[in-house]
């Protein structure tokens, strides 16, 4: 059974800033990158909001900068995904693809959040050319045209609102006859007139062609069925944090999110850390998850030098 001071569960911004600091701090951490190395940043194209990059960057790109980086410092990147963890005692015990056994003093989880999507093969067929799951990651590639926004509670209100400053109309597309959203978010889209609400109605089908998205296809609960025209189809209908495989060992909350302490990245479980997504229901951003990435590292090496 190999032995190793730091596991990072985790290959994202998050898990390879964490990686950087420590190795860094000397604390010889190894790190696993899951299914999806680069984690949810690999699904979208160039980033405007990361900072040290005037002209913007490739998402992948820039994750294969960060893992380079990572293991430049001296980290240990490997592929292979965590099957399981027994976080009963110290060491903590963790399964690496069925079979592969490591005992690791700290742990640093970092495993993300996904996107929650309709399922339909046309939205698959335009993710990254028109489909997005993150208003404040790609709004800006849509100025002055027209949108469509999925979801009736308080992210697709606050997704809506933000993309109707940036655009010259959004529709909400509105599954129900009411919004799920706070009566403060409702208010702010009742007040922002250039945002149309569909009622009532379903996507059935993202059109577009070789360039992207063109319109959407939806139907009505009475069976009415149109198209609009719009160059950007938003998501946002939930995230689901990557948190299953750790839940019967350390807190989340009602929704999956790992819980940490406070300010701090420390979970429920002494010398286990949360970094990224996977606790952060809030923000979902490439650079808030590398801080806490950097937060996780930083408390990870204190808590080995005890």
């Amino acid at each position: 059974m190999e032995k190793v001071k730091c596991l990072i569960i985790g290959g994202g911004p998050a898990g390879y800033t964490a990686a950087i600091y420590a190795a860094r701090a000397a604390i010889d951490p190894v790190l696993y990158e899951g299914l999806e190395p680069g984690g949810q940043l690999t699904t979208t194209t160039v980033i405007e909001n990361f900072p040290g990059y005037p002209s913007g960057v490739d998402a992948n790109a820039l994750m294969a900068d960060m893992r380079a980086q990572a293991v430049r410092l001296g980290a240990d990147v490997r592929s292979g995904v965590v099957s399981a963890v027994d976080f009963a005692a110290r060491p903590f015990r963790i399964i690496v693809d069925g079979s592969t056994e490591i005992e690791a003093q700290a742990v640093i989880i970092a495993t993300g959040a996904t996107a929650r999507y309709l399922g339909l093969p046309s939205e698959q067929k335009f993710k990254g050319l028109g489909v997005s799951a993150c208003a404040t990651c790609d709004g800006f590639f849509y100025r002055r045209k027209d949108v469509a926004v999925v979801g009736g509670g308080d992210t697709a209100c606050e997704e809506a609102t933000y993309l109707a400053g940036l655009c010259n109309k959004v529709y909400m597309i509105v599954r129900r006859d009411v919004l799920r959203a706070s009566a403060a978010m409702q208010e702010r889209v009742a007040n922002t007139p250039n945002i149309e609400i569909l009622w009532n109605c379903n996507t059935r089908e993202v059109l577009g062609d070789s360039n992207g998205v063109t319109g959407a296809r939806l139907e009505r609960k009475d069976g009415e069925v149109f198209d609009i025209a719009i160059d950007g189809f938003f998501l946002a209908i939930g995230h689901h944090p990557q948190s299953e495989l750790f839940a019967p060992w350390i807190k989340t909350d009602e929704a999956g999110y790992i819980v940490t302490d406070g300010r701090t990245s420390a979970t429920s479980v002494e010398g286990v850390f949360a970094a990224g997504d996977v606790q952060d229901p809030r923000y979902r951003q490439a650079i808030t998850a590398a801080a806490s990435g950097c937060r996780a590292a930083l408390d990870a090496e204190k808590f080995l030098m005890q």
